[in-house]
């Protein structure tokens, strides 16, 4: 069975409150409809069984800190969805906005269009058992990846002549991979960022976020099983060690 909450012109606490308190009870899916602005949306809910269907625009830091649930949103997203978000699937099918993922430390989130500037900032992961993960169907802004200490940002560039046309891609990178489709100009790299070979070894290591990525947006995954992609990843672990004087 399924709870439906209408969020018409409601406030975001009582609504949050609402949500924690039905899955507390035991619910597993509910629909929220007509959202328009609110903010923290699933923030720290958990349960991996738990699907939250959002029709509207969610505002800022949607699924922060959430941990297992499926989050689908029909509609655009705010800033920083998926912020420091631990595990879980974030789906919107629409665009978003700046710092996309944000400090996110594991699960899944996929971007269906755009998003705006520095999205992946400060993503991070633990050791190999946890790896989160952002594809963005469409482009992305400045600093992408910026600071990113573990994790991967996949770029598709669907529709798109070219995938990435702004600069800081990486910035400060010391960890993690930034996967693009198709050629990157050297001049949009970073402080920190090196391009490497895309190899076939590396398509089946993302084989799995593009077809778990085309799967919810209804498009053919053989589109994009091949090796015309350009990998970013730190050109060191301290790539700003010269930055600083040691005694």
């Amino acid at each position: 069975m399924t709870l439906k909450i209408d969020a018409k012109g409601m406030h975001y606490t009582p609504l949050n409150r609402q949500i924690k308190a039905a899955v507390a009870e035991g619910e597993k899916d509910i629909v929220l409809e007509n959202v328009l602005g609110q903010r923290f949306i699933a923030d720290g809910l958990k349960g991996e069984d738990v699907r939250l269907i959002i029709k509207g625009v969610p505002g800022g830091d949607l699924a922060m800190f959430m941990s297992g649930p499926t989050c689908i949103v029909y509609g655009n997203g705010e800033h920083a969805p998926g912020n420091t978000m631990n595990s879980g699937l974030l789906v919107i099918h629409g665009s978003a906005g700046d710092a996309v993922a944000h400090g996110m430390r594991g699960g899944k989130v996929y971007i269906q269009k755009n998003i705006g500037y520095r999205g992946g900032i400060h993503m991070k992961q633990y050791d190999l058992k946890v790896r989160p993960v952002l594809v963005i169907g469409g482009t992305a802004h400045s600093f992408l990846g910026e600071y990113m200490a573990g994790g991967l940002v996949l770029v598709l560039g669907i529709g798109l002549k070219k995938a990435i046309t702004d600069r800081g891609i990486g910035s400060g990178i010391h960890g993690g991979e930034i996967i693009i489709r198709g050629e990157v100009e050297d001049h949009l790299l970073g402080v920190g960022a090196k391009k490497f070979e895309f190899t076939k070894a590396d398509l089946e290591r993302i084989k799995p976020e593009i077809e778990g990525f085309c799967a919810q947006f209804g498009l053919d995954p053989a589109e994009f099983l091949d090796t015309n992609y350009t990998r970013i990843a730190p050109a060191s672990s301290r790539p700003f060690a010269g930055k600083y004087v040691w005694e």
